[in-house]
């Protein structure tokens, strides 16, 4: 059996194991279904579907929204070919396209760049005010997600190696419980637990800060190679739905707020306060030379990978990089700017 084969083996047990949230409401028999990842961070990907924009504009198919916690596990699902859609970090992307795993996606969409919305927290008692200080010590991350890779980053700025500290592996809602706890003494983690840890902690660098200093990571809207190459006319839509949420976000920010609040259970004000922390493009900019670029014309966002390819190669988190004529084929950029000026 080769290593992909394995990989899906292990990524279809892994997921039947995993007791994913589905939402299976308004399934017809008869449709073919779109399957989407989604995860619960700020995003538009929330503001679609909230107001079921994909399932009005798409009323030939049923639309599935399977709920994820980091990019690792949408990454699992797209080996076992159970995803069409993901959201998912620039980190596990780079991940993903590079060997072993060469998952066969593309990156059709910017749903966010990471801001103050990521960060890595020290705990209010665990005597750390500075990255330096964090040698020896606990510090929780989900592990291949863009906040691994941020808080690597950190680390080697700060001149600490990942054996300088004890690293460990927990999803978002796991890490407030340890933190609560005082098992750990730092974390590297993203909205809206962020906003929880910080209300016992305190700052020791954002990701804001590290895309300054060459760093940055972003939220992704990936499609399976396959489904795009079938389905173009859907991805299109999808994209004009994506599209749509920015525009919302830039334009109608409480109605945006209200849409993601009802999505991760948070207030409209608090979800207000998070999307502040963040960037969100335009739909022009995303179709851009400095992100997905043109039709033909991969823009920026492959050198981006690229970087972060290299960097997890370097921190020894992947075998090798992988070359950037394999991101800028990932880029997906059939239709555009055309396709998000509709």
């Amino acid at each position: 059996m080769n290593i992909k084969a394995v990989l899906a083996a292990v990524a279809a047990s892994a997921l039947a194991l995993a007791g994913c949230s589905v939402d299976h409401s308004g399934q017809e028999a008869g449709k073919q279904t779109i399957r989407i990842g989604y995860q619960t961070f700020p995003s538009g990907d929330l503001i679609v579907k909230n107001n079921k924009w994909l399932e009005e504009a798409l009323p030939d198919y049923n639309i599935k929204w399977t709920k994820f916690d980091s990019g690792a596990d949408v990454n699992t699902a797209f080996i076992a070919d159970e995803l069409d859609f993901g959201a998912l970090g620039s980190s596990p992307v780079a991940r993903g396209l590079s060997a072993p795993l060469n998952i066969g996606y593309q990156v059709a969409f910017v749903l966010d760049v990471a801001g103050d919305n990521e960060a890595l927290v020290a705990r209010n008692g665990s005597g750390v005010n500075t990255i330096p200080e964090l040698k020896g010590k606990r510090i929780a991350t989900p592990f291949a997600s863009t906040a691994h890779y941020s808080l690597l980053a950190a680390l080697d700025q700060a001149g600490l190696s990942p054996k300088d500290v004890s690293l460990v592996d927990l999803q978002p809602q796991a890490i407030l419980a340890a933190w609560e706890r005082g098992d750990i003494d730092a974390a590297y983690t993203w909205l809206p637990t962020l906003d929880q840890l910080r209300s016992t902690g305190k700052d020791l660098i954002t990701s804001r800060q590290l895309a300054t200093d060459g760093k940055p990571t972003l939220d992704l809207g990936a499609v399976a190679t396959g489904f795009a190459e079938a389905h173009p006319e859907v991805v299109d839509i999808w994209r004009q739905q994506q599209a749509r949420a920015l525009d919302t976000i830039h334009d109608e920010p409480d109605a945006a707020a209200k849409a993601i609040a009802a999505e991760i259970g948070l207030t409209p004000e608090d979800v207000a306060g998070q999307l502040k922390q963040g960037v969100y493009l335009t739909p022009a900019e995303v179709a851009s030379e400095e992100w997905l670029g043109t039709d033909g014309n991969p823009g920026n966002l492959a050198v981006n990978l690229e970087s972060a390819s290299r960097f997890l190669a370097q921190q020894q988190q992947i075998p090798e990089a992988a070359p950037l004529e394999t991101f800028q084929k990932a880029v997906y950029t059939k239709g555009l700017p055309d396709v998000l000026d509709q």
